[in-house]
C-alpha cells in the first residue's frame, strides 16, 4: 500500500519510476535452488550434525538423514508466480535437475515459453498445491497471507515448501504444526514473517534451511542495480525511453 502511495506521488510529480528488480534475478533464482536442494537432500540436518563437532549427532546425520532424502530429478516443483525470477528459477530446476515445473500465475506464459521446460499450468492455486512435490513461493506481497492453515492442509502429504518472495506471505505458526505433523516434510525459507527476528520453533527444526533474506545478496546484484540506473536514466535524457518504466504510461496519460 504504501509502495503504491509512494508511485502515485511519483506519477502526479512527473517523475518516472523504473524497477530494478531484474538485476537481483540470477541471485535470487540461485537462492532458491539452493533452497530445494537442501529441502530435498536434508542438507540442514546433515549441516547441523557435521559443525556440532559431536560424533554421536555426525552418525545420526550419516546414517539416518538419507531415510527421507531425495534427488529433486523427476519430482514436481509448483512454483506460485512464474515472473522474471520465476521463470529463471523454473529453467534452473528444469535443466540443471531434472524436474517437472508446474506453476500458477495470474498470467499464463506463451506455449513457446511453457515448451522450453515443458512447464504445465495450473489455473488453480488450490490444484497445484495438490500436485506438486515442492512448492515454492516467487509473488511479490499484496497484502495478505497466502499459505495460511487452510492452504498447507492442501498440499501433497509429505512435499516441501521454498519460500524465497516475503514472510509476510505465510503464517509462520501454521507452517509449524504442519511440520511438526510430518504433512509438510521440509521447508525452506530465505524471507521471514517479522524480519530479523526468525520464528523460534522454526529455528529448532533440522529439517528446515533458513537463511537472512540474502536471496538477491550478491556482488553480481549490486553491480547490476547501478548499471540498470544508469541505463534507465541515459535511456530517458537521451532516447526518451528508459529499459524498466513502471509509470511512464501513466504520466503520458496526464499530460
Amino acid at each position: 500500500m504504501a509502495k503504491s502511495m509512494a508511485l502515485d506521488r511519483l506519477t502526479l510529480k512527473g517523475i518516472v519510476y523504473c524497477n530494478g528488480a531484474t538485476a537481483s534475478s540470477e541471485a535470487v533464482a540461485d537462492m532458491a535452488i539452493f533452497h530445494i536442494l537442501s529441502v530435498f537432500r536434508n542438507l540442514t540436518w546433515s549441516h547441523l550434525a557435521a559443525r556440532s563437532c559431536d560424533p554421536e549427532q555426525w552418525i545420526e546425520a550419516h546414517k539416518y538423514a538419507t531415510l527421507t532424502a531425495r534427488n529433486p530429478r523427476g519430482h514436481s516443483l509448483g512454483i506460485v508466480g512464474l515472473g522474471n525470477i520465476g521463470y529463471l528459477i523454473a529453467s534452473k530446476a528444469y535443466h540443471g535437475f531434472g524436474m517437472k515445473i508446474q506453476y500458477h500465475d495470474v498470467a499464463r506464459k506463451t506455449a513457446e515459453q511453457e515448451a522450453a521446460l515443458d512447464a504445465t499450468f495450473f489455473d488453480s492455486l488450490d490444484a497445484l498445491l495438490r500436485e506438486s512435490d515442492c512448492i515454492l513461493i516467487a509473488i511479490p506481497y499484496f497484502g495478505k497471507k497466502l499459505i495460511d492453515v487452510a492452504s498447507l492442509r492442501k498440499f501433497k502429504k509429505g512435499s516441501r515448501f521454498v519460500n524465497v518472495a516475503r514472510g509476510a506471505l505465510v503464517d509462520e505458526d501454521a507452517l509449524v504444526e504442519a511440520l511438526n505433523s510430518g504433512h509438510v516434510l521440509a521447508a525452506g525459507l530465505d524471507v521471514h514473517a517479522n524480519e530479523p527476528h526468525v520464528h523460534p520453533e522454526l529455528a529448532k527444526m533440522r529439517n528446515v534451511t533458513l537463511t537472512s533474506h540474502n536471496g538477491g545478496g550478491a556482488l553480481d546484484t549490486i553491480i547490476g542495480f547501478e548499471r540498470l540506473a544508469m541505463e534507465n536514466i541515459e535511456g530517458l535524457l537521451l532516447k526518451g525511453k528508459p529499459l524498466t518504466p513502471v509509470n511512464m504510461h501513466l504520466i503520458r496519460k496526464s499530460i
